[in-house]
């Protein structure tokens, strides 16, 4: 199995309609910006890094790159400051040497901005709008900006302030340019969580469109089969079909499938590899189910009331209001219910990861798998 440690599944075509559709030369124009909405653990970020940043290099474009989870103790707008201030370093590396040299922490850059690479941040008369437009004409190429885990910057509101910054950076040099210069690629793990920076009028890219992250097909487990089989032999194989179908039961995410076929090689005989490869995938999905209704059962009563509720209603939970109370009381055989019992009861279980909250007072499941369960499991109902 050594043989597959350099293993890669292209997805060359994606690449070249995502990077036509920024640059509005597509079918689908995506200049205001591309949200790709999808999974965790199906590919995203695996996508982002080894297909689409090297079709943006290919067609002479520079591509700036930030996870947001990263780092998620620290604030969304430093990490995409850091990042762009990072690829601005690459255009003055002399310089800052230079600088270092003779002890000066402060560049200009262009004469027309000053930044200081020795701390984190930017001046308070520098904008990303100011940085952005420096890096363009520094590259002298057109910058396309890839935020990886983009709803993140929802969580605090120097975050949302860096997105209408960017929003307004776009527009500002998209239309001094006369062109697409700066190009926008933002994606997220939760659809609902993203969608919260398109679809209210107060949201910085309001009226753009998500659009879902196409999941690895049928092309990418007959690839990997043949790869598998190439380091057994001929008569211990893996079957196409049956590689396909795990996939599928495992929710199309190639690094578990990889872990799976990686176990039932070492651990079993080549003959039963797809009946045992099948066993396995069930295996997996039980314990995951198990593991969500363990940590569900050891809530407390007023957690349990509040994620059921949230899981029925959605996007249109208000946690409370009247009937919101009410439910709580309810489900927890409690006539008396304060809001700030329920306020606690909220913050603990963002502490814990069940809950995600925008700064804007939005919710959603920080675990869409989780919020599944939940919804098809009796508990629910």
């Amino acid at each position: 199995m050594t043989m597959l440690e350099n293993f890669a599944f292209k997805r060359a075509h994606l690449a070249k309609a995502y990077c036509d559709s920024v640059a509005g030369k597509g079918i689908a124009n995506a200049t205001s910006g591309l949200f790709l909405a999808g999974p965790r653990r199906v590919g995203k970020s695996t996508f982002l890094i080894e297909d689409l940043i090297p079709e943006a290099k290919a067609r002479h474009w520079l591509p700036v790159y930030v996870d947001l989870w990263a780092n998620k103790l620290t604030d969304p707008a430093l990490l995409i400051t850091e990042a762009i201030k990072t690829s601005i370093a690459t255009y003055k590396n002399k310089l800052i040497k230079l600088a270092h040299k003779v002890k000066l922490q402060k560049i200009n850059i262009l004469k027309t901005v000053e930044l200081d690479f020795s701390k984190p941040g930017l001046p308070d008369n520098v904008t990303l709008v100011d940085i952005l437009n420096q890096l363009i004409q520094l590259a002298e190429k057109p910058v396309m900006l890839i935020i990886d885990e983009a709803q993140h910057a929802l969580t605090s509101k120097e975050g949302i302030n860096a997105m209408f910054s960017i929003k307004s950076a776009r527009d500002q040099i998209n239309k001094l340019h006369k062109t697409s210069d700066l190009m926008l690629v933002l994606t997220g793990s939760n659809r609902d969580k993203l969608a919260q920076l398109v679809i209210k009028k107060d949201q910085p890219f309001f009226g753009s469109e998500i659009t879902a992250f196409p999941l690895l097909g049928k092309d990418f487990t007959d690839f990997f089969t043949v790869e598998v089989n190439k380091a057994l032999a001929k008569n211990n194989q893996f079957n196409k079909d049956s590689m396909w179908e795990a996939f599928q039961f495992i929710g199309h995410r190639p690094e578990i499938l990889r872990q799976m076929v990686g176990r039932v090689a070492i651990c079993h005989d080549a003959a039963s590899f797809s009946d045992l490869l099948k066993q396995d995938v069930s295996t997996w999905n039980m314990q995951i189910w198990e593991e969500f209704e363990n940590d569900f059962n050891a809530l407390q009563p007023l957690h349990r009331a509040i994620l059921t509720l949230l899981v029925k209603q959605g996007r249109a939970w208000s946690p409370f209001s009247e009937e919101s109370m009410q439910h709580y009381q309810h489900a927890i055989n409690q006539p008396i219910l304060s809001v700030s019992t329920v306020q606690t009861a909220i913050q603990t279980l963002r502490e814990q990861e069940f809950i995600w909250q925008s700064s804007r007072g939005v919710y959603a499941f920080e675990d869409e798998c989780f919020a599944e369960w939940l919804k098809n499991s009796s508990m629910a109902c």
